[in-house]
């Protein structure tokens, strides 16, 4: 059934995937492969002031105005618009130009692909002088006097907005789909069927503002959502490139602090401009291996991402010559990368050496200026001073502008990372810039003020037409998918499951210490019982029988290795990893059962030479509703032998024979691991109540086709459209196939005894916040079976994932 199910869900994404794909082509560039042309061919007769023949192509919108019925242009259609046969045609009387050289054929082809792709255009970008330029000071604007009762700030705005486009307020939506909302958007994770029964069930007026306080003061779920956000902005991640060889640093633990603290937005901007040790990842960027162009150095990245990410500028055109599309020059990106510098940088022109040299400035000299005389340190103490200041109205206007588009589905100006283009509502943006900086530069307020408002609170607009950012008339939030992270970790929510071993684990223990009060890791390090010590490559299987008496209640076990290892208990591989520094936690409910049960761990040593190598293993079996418990860790009397079993746990039908006893260790291990070991088990006892976030996960194959970025560019929006890649991970990747096997084991277990139709109405309440109809109870009850067995609710899983109502915030 699931198979035949998602044979028609992925034709329908591949047909639609691949009908996009089919129009798009090859991407097309505007700024730098349809700008250059236009200016270079038809600036004489169409662009800036001028309209030869009443047309202009001086914006999108003019040179739409003259194509409306093919005349010019037929969107999707390149070789068929007018534009192309003109510069394709003998026919002196029509050619464009009309005088000097003939478009070369190569320039064409870039014009039909633009054509193709529906023009795009960089929004607010025109030829000639811009019809609005963003203040650089911030604005105060007057709160206008309330319509219908709505006191709330930006409601007041809104609904001024909405009544001169002639429109009306839609009203808020029900309780439980606020409730959904509200958890996904600020911690990320699915309300629980408790919380949901207990808001319906409060008919106090007030209950969703203490509802919205109660999540914002989750401070660990908070910091565990946002860091996605930050990470993806700041291009911070756990592996990658330059971590190995040193060429680029982390900010995770500095990162996961201040957002557990809350740390005041210009605090945070300026210790990482001004950084501590803890927090210089950010502006060193990533050193690239090899010879690079002159816009890809450590100083240039530096200009880039400043540019960016606090005040949406696009400085990576000004890298490599004069912007085509807005007022930076060369100058300004190479003078602003002198800041950071520690040597002279000569200035490049599409990466060509000018002779030069840099002199260390800052962009908006009405706020002050840096002292290029002084030390590179105090260079960007300086610097950090006017990138928050009072003044820099930009600066505040760029972020809120990130938040409210992160929760409400688009930016009020768009896109995001383009501020030079004209808000749709000037006075909400200035009005909540200025708001932001009165709070004290508090995200937390911020989003506060956002989400109390009714127009967060309002039914879900229309998704608009992107291309027509100049176009685009608010009518309410817009319904956004899950992110990757958010995917994953309702997952867990709804089965228990988690993608691999958290990375920043220790970091949650160090800020809710009492979480590990008390608790031991048993096991020890582990391997052969020879004196040398083994060779990269050597691999061992390490041993233990276990005779229980009954079959546990509850069993889970922290694993790793150094360096990797392949896990198998009664015969069946459970788990393998890589990272030994992160012990990964193992469900064993199901599998051991009363009499002898065998663990085996396959360990192998990596590196290039001789090097220490050990093993662990660390189980706790509850044994029964007393909680009376079995612990089970690598010690001396486990074995190990050079032999290793297939991927059935099998020797090959022979018999070992020469299992020999182990040693335990002494090495940098427990120190590093154990702390982690800790917080897995802390959280395997608790019944995944302290759950792994994916935000904590290194990325895998799943969460990169569900649009997690590699981090190696600052990455500010997440691809909002489905790809070919995700249609097939979602309709039959093994990825997501392991989890929902393991995850329907877990649901089998925790719903044992229960009628099929209770456990569809429980699923649904968990990941739709609502009851299933009638009818959705036929059709799942078929297609699950009678019995919860592991496949017909591994079908049931996989059908509910796939809903859009799941897969949207809305």
């Amino acid at each position: 059934m699931r198979k035949i199910i998602g044979y028609v869900a992925l034709g329908a994404c591949m047909m639609a995937v691949s009908a996009r794909a089919a129009e798009e082509g090859k991407s097309i560039d505007f700024s730098h492969d349809i700008v250059p042309i236009l200016k270079e061919r038809c600036a004489e007769c169409h662009l800036g002031d001028k309209k030869k023949g009443g047309f202009s192509m001086n914006s999108r919108e003019a040179l739409m105005e003259g194509s409306e019925n093919g005349e010019v242009l037929t969107l999707g259609k390149g070789a068929e618009s007018y534009l192309i046969e003109v510069m394709l045609t003998d026919d002196v009387d029509i050619q464009m130009p009309p005088k000097g050289d003939r478009v070369p054929k190569e320039e064409i082809e870039k014009l039909k692909q633009w054509i193709d792709q529906k023009v795009p255009w960089e929004p607010g970008f025109v030829f000639g002088k811009a019809g609005w330029e963003p203040p650089l000071k911030p604005r105060v604007v007057a709160l206008p006097e309330p319509i219908g009762g709505r006191e709330h700030p930006i409601d007041r705005l809104l609904d001024h907005y909405l009544a001169s486009h002639e429109l009306e307020p839609t009203g808020v939506i029900d309780d439980a789909t606020f409730l959904r909302r509200l958890h996904l958007d600020v911690v990320g994770m699915l309300p629980s069927p408790e919380a949901l029964a207990e808001f319906l069930a409060d008919d106090a007026t007030d209950k969703r503002e203490r509802e919205i306080d109660r999540v914002l003061a989750r401070d660990v779920d908070y910091a565990e959502h946002w860091l996605t956000f930050w990470n993806d902005l700041l291009r911070n991640d756990y592996v990658g490139t330059g971590y190995i060889d040193g060429g680029r640093k982390q900010i995770t633990n500095w990162l996961y602090r201040s957002l557990v603290d809350n740390r005041p937005y210009d605090q945070f901007v300026a210790e990482l401009i001004a950084p501590t040790p803890d927090s210089e990842g950010f502006i060193k960027g990533i050193q690239w291996r090899g010879a690079v162009n002159a816009s890809q150095t450590r100083e240039i990245q530096f200009a880039q991402n400043l540019g960016q990410v606090f005040l949406g500028i696009n400085m990576k055109c000004a890298s490599c010559h004069d912007s085509f599309i807005d007022r930076w020059k060369l100058q300004d990106a190479y003078n602003l990368a002198a800041v950071f510098a520690t040597e002279p940088v000569e200035i490049h022109r599409c990466d060509k050496a000018t002779g030069e040299m840099a002199k260390a400035a800052w962009i908006f000299p009405e706020l002050g200026d840096v002292d290029p005389a002084a030390a590179q340190p105090e260079r960007l103490k300086q610097l950090a001073k006017l990138m928050a200041h009072p003044e820099n109205g930009r600066f505040t206007r760029t972020l809120v502008n990130r938040i409210w588009h992160r929760m409400m589905g688009r930016g009020i100006v768009h896109p995001v990372d383009a501020m030079h283009t004209a808000p749709w509502s000037e006075d909400l943006l200035d009005w909540l810039a200025v708001d932001f900086a009165e709070q004290g530069y508090d995200l937390r307020k911020l989003i506060r003020r956002i989400v109390t408002s009714q127009a967060y609170q309002a039914p879900m607009a229309p998704t608009p037409d992107t291309a027509a950012a100049e176009a685009y008339v608010y009518r309410g939030p817009i319904a956004r998918r899950l992110t990757a992270e958010q995917f994953i970790d309702a997952i867990w929510n709804l089965t228990g499951t988690a993608p691999g071993a958290p990375v920043a684990d220790v970091l949650r223990m160090k800020i809710e210490p009492d979480l590990v009060a008390g608790m031991e890791v048993a096991g020890q390090w582990i391997w052969w019982n020879r004196e040398e010590v083994p060779n990269a490559g050597a691999t061992i299987t390490l041993r233990k029988v276990v005779d229980l008496p009954n079959a546990p209640k509850r069993a889970y076990a922290a694993v790793t290795a150094d360096n990797e290892y392949t896990l198998f208990v009664n015969g069946k591989k459970l788990q393998e990893g890589t990272n030994w520094e992160a012990a990964q936690i193992v469900n064993l409910g199901g599998i051991l059962k009363a009499g002898a049960n065998e663990i085996l761990l396959v360990a192998k040593n990596g590196g290039s030479g001789p090097n220490l190598a050990a093993a662990f293993f660390d189980a706790r079996l509850v044994m029964d509703t007393a909680g009376n418990e079995i612990r089970v860790a690598t010690d001396p009397t486990w074995e190990w032998t050079a032999r290793q079993p297939n991927g059935k746990g099998e020797f090959g039908g022979k018999p070992v024979t020469d299992w020999q006893p182990t040693k335990v260790l002494q090495g940098p291990w427990p120190g590093k691991v154990n702390p982690q070991v800790k917080a897995g088990l802390v959280r395997a006892e608790n019944g995944g109540g302290n759950m792994v976030r994916a935000s904590l996960v290194k990325s895998d194959l799943l969460m990169r086709s569900l649009g997690r970025p590699n981090r190696e560019q600052v990455v500010t929006v997440r691809p909002e459209q489905l790809s070919t890649l995700q249609a097939i991970d979602l309709a039959n990747g093994n990825i997501l196939a392991g989890l929902l096997k393991r995850g329907a084991a877990n649901v089998i277990a925790r719903e044992a005894g229960k009628p099929t139709e209770t456990v569809i109405g429980d699923l649904f309440v968990k990941a739709l916040s609502r009851q299933p109809t009638a009818e959705e109870i036929s059709v799942l009850s078929e297609l699950a079976g009678s019995d919860l067995n592991s496949q017909g609710v591994e079908d049931l899983l996989w059908a509910v994932l796939m809903l859009p109502e799941f897969q949207l915030v809305r």
